[in-house]
């Protein structure tokens, strides 16, 4: 027990004596934004040559380890940098289970897919959900129902060309489902674009034949009066 506690002891004072600023060098590396997951960054910054990390709207003061190691409580992670590889690594632990988990920093100008959504650029964000489904088809981010709930949500909100948008991405990474093509189809029926309406309707129904939603709205709208 005393060996314990004096190990315990060593470590904190190791830590207390280590200087909480960084090199210009590391700072210049290091600085930037990273991959926390495929469409989520966690953004590495300086200030008075301290590291700090921002996260989820929070701002995070880390605990310096050493030059290229620091331990952040709220994640009970230690995180090591690798500026050459312009890369962070999670210190192994029991917890991981022998998984690997290294988080790429972004290269400049380089965004998420949801973030460039919210700059209504639709094609990168549509090349960025791509290359998800492409390195990890069972990603929870870009699940067919994940995205159609973001849809109906914009929807809702009457952001009707976001929801569009939103509808025509997972037309695409789900081609062959006759629900995404139906729920385009109502995105276009509430923007009043009747014509795009039918069309997603009728594709909705060549997947799928026994859609009722799809055969309910596609009979309303082409119904003579």
């Amino acid at each position: 027990m005393k060996t314990k506690l004096l190990f315990l002891f060593l470590i904190t004072f190791c830590l207390s004596c280590t200087s909480k600023k960084s090199s210009p060098e590391f700072i210049a590396n290091a600085s930037g934004r990273y991959f926390f997951n495929a469409d989520e960054v966690i953004e590495v910054y300086f200030k008075e040559e301290q590291l700090f990390l921002k996260w989820r709207g929070q701002d995070l003061e880390p605990l310096k380890v050493n030059d290229t190691t620091f331990y952040v409580s709220e994640l009970n992670e230690k995180l090591i940098f690798n500026t050459t590889e312009n890369q962070i690594e999670l210190a192994p632990k029991r917890e991981h289970k022998d998984n690997v988990y290294i988080f790429q920093k972004l290269q400049e100008g380089q965004k998420t897919p949801s973030e460039y959504l919210a700059e209504n650029d639709y094609k990168k964000a549509l090349e960025g959900y791509v290359k998800i489904q492409q390195k990890d088809s069972l990603n929870p981010i870009i699940k067919e129902r994940t995205m159609n709930s973001l849809g109906y949500r914009y929807l809702r909100d009457n952001q009707l060309e976001r929801a569009i948008h939103i509808f025509k991405i997972n037309t695409v990474l789900y081609p062959k489902s006759s629900n995404t093509y139906d729920s385009l189809g109502d995105a276009f029926l509430k923007a009043k674009d009747t014509v795009q309406a039918i069309d997603s309707y009728k594709q909705a129904l060549t997947i799928n034949p026994e859609n009722r939603s799809s055969k309910k709205n596609l009979e309303k709208l082409t119904k003579k009066d």
